[in-house]
């Protein structure tokens, strides 16, 4: 996405919150709906051209989001505000559009960004497998050792090659991330729940640590393998990624100052669900 050169067009910064059970994806593919191609179908619409969005992040199939942010341009006609009444009046009950602002013609939701947040719930408690609960949650219904799932996460803080953990490589940006911070907490008496905010994440990386962490807290796996997987050990693997359902976007960060804070306190990564 280019910068804006056109007077008549402007830059909008959309967040959404979407459900993503039914969609295969944030990203366009032949024949599947993704959460891109619905919301493009809609602006291309409201907008009468073509339009296509950017994300922040790419989520994968049956990941959620509560804080992706997209940019996308439109004509200078269209103000914030009406631009997310008439979305939220035609996007399908899965997706909402819970801000619109302006942006300079310069932003992009992905490349202007410095990090992102994602939160990852494992539900121990049986009442875990609801209906209205297992499809937002891994129900995973075992005991799992709280000191043991902070010690793993304490480990993945700071700068580290992330290559373990991640089901494809990514040739021309490496397999390095810098982690801001990563902790575990209870989750409203059912579980606990994953933070982790990050420079960047590979394909699957939360899920693939999510698994790996989980697998040492049930004591499945020794608790040094996390440490031995960032340092690239032969013949140590991770543990299967955990299910899509879990995860969430909950937010991207803009400004250096709301990431340290975020990241170096200890307030909650609140999602707007129970």
């Amino acid at each position: 996405m280019a910068a804006v050169t056109d007077p008549a067009q402007r830059r909008f910064v959309l967040t959404l919150q979407y459900d993503g059970s039914e969609f295969h994806g944030w990203q366009h593919q032949p024949d599947a709906v993704t959460v891109q191609s619905t919301l493009d179908d809609i602006l291309s619409r409201l907008f009468d051209h073509p339009t296509r969005s950017a994300a922040a992040g790419r989520t994968d199939r049956g990941v959620h989001a509560t804080g992706q942010v997209v940019t996308c341009d439109g004509p200078g006609r269209w103000t914030p505000a009406e631009l997310g009444r008439a979305a939220n009046a035609l996007l399908p009950d899965s997706v909402r559009v819970s801000s619109v602002r302006d942006a300079p013609a310069d932003f992009h939701a992905r490349f202007s960004a410095l990090a992102r947040a994602y939160v990852y719930r494992v539900g121990v408690d049986p009442a875990a497998r609801s209906p209205f609960l297992n499809r937002y949650c891994w129900p995973l219904c075992e005991p799992l050792d709280a000191a043991i799932l902070e010690r793993a996460a304490a480990r993945i803080v700071g700068e580290h090659s992330f290559a373990a953990f991640a089901k494809t490589g990514q040739a021309r940006r490496g397999d390095r991330c810098r982690v801001h911070g990563a902790r575990w907490r209870r989750w409203n008496g059912l579980g606990f729940r994953f933070e982790v905010w990050a420079d960047r994440f590979l394909h699957h990386m939360v899920r693939y640590l999510v698994g790996t962490m989980v697998a040492v807290a049930r004591s499945v796996r020794p608790e040094a393998d996390v440490g031995a997987l960032l340092a690239g050990a032969p013949r140590v693997v991770t543990s299967p990624p955990a299910p899509p359902g879990g995860l969430f976007l909950a937010r991207v960060y803009y400004e250096v100052e709301e990431l340290e804070h975020d990241a170096g306190s200890e307030r909650e990564l609140r999602l707007p669900i129970p």
